[in-house]
């Protein structure tokens, strides 16, 4: 028997999301994502299949040049229109009880004393179960929306998301001491001020002061996910992550990845097993190879492979015109994503790829077809090459997770690759046993860090001011 993997449902709060063109189908709803009975009959559907979390991506901005044309993303709804999957999140809290909800916010976007107030109050509302994909954007529109000039340059987003992560720290860890809620209504006292601190953190982006408006939530810092593939991008989720999304072509590709990836983690002073890794995977099942065929056939007649290259934002020109589909990829700049890039010449080693290379690659990478015993034959494989868990990426919403919890996740079951219940506790607690960051994460240094124990602080999580 293997080891149960852990599964996400990857999901936009959009109409098109990963694969485009699907929405057009007419069994597709992911149209109707604004309507919230939508999401909550998804979530249901999710929690029956024992789907562990809920994995909102998000961006804030449009694909392609700071001043380029966008009426290729409105027409195939790529993530315009979209909605903030943080508000969705507090009506699925109440309307779930096991699953997990993890959403993305990029350092952008919110202030973090006020995005960490707010991941506390979704973690009371939810009982634990929220998770953050830390991202740092890579869109210049984005960059615009919040009053920059321009995307900060990729390794420079990195460092930024490192101070932002500071002060998210100290107010979830460092703020309130465990026991500073009393609730103590015959002596009056809701809480010990002894035991609420101010922060005073001064930073090369931000100064704040606090306390944390929140009390203590279930989890303190919610379960962190990370989805960079680049150089920095791996050394950023060896000192924060838990859990990092990834998208290498092929279980050998996620082989190297991962084994990298661990020994960054060891180097910056936590343990293997604290970094669990999710392959972005699509399904293709059916009885007989002859439905396999008809379904895949089925998916390329509403695939977009516009789409697919919009989604890139690589050899798009600001008039809306296209480079060359046989420009090789190093002569195009890139400020955005850099790990998809990575990761498709790892998969063309002999020569450097093109634009095309890139659309077949979106289109092609990640699909598991075959029948259910096919299927937990490639996820095995994809276990050995040092996967903890799938992020199962949908061509339709809610018809692919449907489909999973009745013809997938039975024979993943018996093969004991998916679990048969969920565990009880917090989200963190049902993935890594325990509910709060562990002592050898950054975070976890400033745990009474400003009370009476505070000089006990190392050196260097200090910064001006704390």
């Amino acid at each position: 028997m293997s080891k149960p993997l852990l599964f996400n449902a990857f999901l936009m709060n959009t109409a098109s999301h990963i694969h485009h063109g699907q929405w057009r189908h007419p069994e597709a709803r992911q149209h109707e994502f604004n309507d919230v009975n939508l999401w909550i009959e998804l979530a249901k559907t999710l929690e029956e299949g024992l789907f562990d979390a809920m994995f909102f991506a998000d961006v804030t901005g449009l694909y392609g040049p700071a001043d380029g044309q966008y009426v290729d993303n409105v027409h195939e709804g790529l993530q315009i229109p979209s909605n903030d999957p943080a508000v969705l999140l507090g009506a699925l809290a109440v309307a779930t009880k096991n699953i997990g909800l993890a959403y993305t916010s990029n350092v952008m976007q919110n202030h973090p004393f006020n995005f960490a107030r707010q991941v506390s109050t979704l973690d009371h509302i939810s009982k634990g179960r929220i998770a953050w994909n830390i991202v740092t954007s890579t869109q210049e529109n984005a960059a615009r929306n919040f009053g920059f000039d321009a995307l900060v340059e990729h390794d420079a987003r990195y460092d930024w998301a490192d101070e932002y992560l500071d002060v998210a720290y100290k107010l979830w860890e460092g703020s309130w001491d465990q026991d500073a809620l009393l609730v103590d209504k015959q002596g009056e006292r809701y809480a010990d001020a002894s035991k609420i601190h101010k922060i005073n953190h001064v930073g090369a982006r931000y100064k704040v002061e606090g306390p944390h408006l929140p009390s203590p939530s279930p989890q303190r810092t919610p379960l962190l996910f990370q989805a960079g593939g680049s150089a920095r991008g791996i050394s950023f989720a060896a000192k924060h992550a838990e859990a990092v999304f990834i998208g290498p072509p092929n279980p050998a590709g996620a082989k190297i990845h991962t084994d990298n990836a661990r020994a960054e983690v060891v180097r910056a002073g936590r343990r293997e097993e604290d970094l669990k890794f999710f392959q972005g995977i699509s399904f293709i099942v059916g009885s007989t190879h002859a439905e396999v065929d008809a379904k895949r056939e089925e998916l390329e007649r509403y695939t977009s492979v516009l789409g697919y290259l919009t989604h890139s934002s690589l050899g798009v020109l600001p008039d809306g015109s296209r480079l060359p589909e046989d420009t090789e990829l190093r002569n195009i700049p890139n400020n955005g994503g850099q790990g998809h890039v990575d990761w498709l010449r790892a998969a063309t080693p002999d020569r450097e790829p093109t634009l095309a290379d890139l659309a077949k690659n979106r289109i092609e990478r990640g699909v598991v077809a075959g029948k259910p015993e096919e299927i937990a034959d490639q996820l095995s494989a994809w276990q050995e090459a040092g996967i903890d868990g799938i992020n199962v990426i949908n061509w339709r919403l809610p018809d692919t997770y449907l489909e999973f919890n009745e013809r997938i996740l039975p024979t993943l079951q018996a093969r004991g690759l998916a679990k048969t219940a969920y565990e009880p506790g917090t989200l963190r607690h049902k993935i890594f046993g325990r509910d709060r960051l562990p002592e050898n994460h950054p975070g976890a240094a400033y745990r009474g860090a400003f009370g009476p124990r505070a000089t006990a602080l190392p050196p260097e999580f200090v910064t001006a001011g704390s």
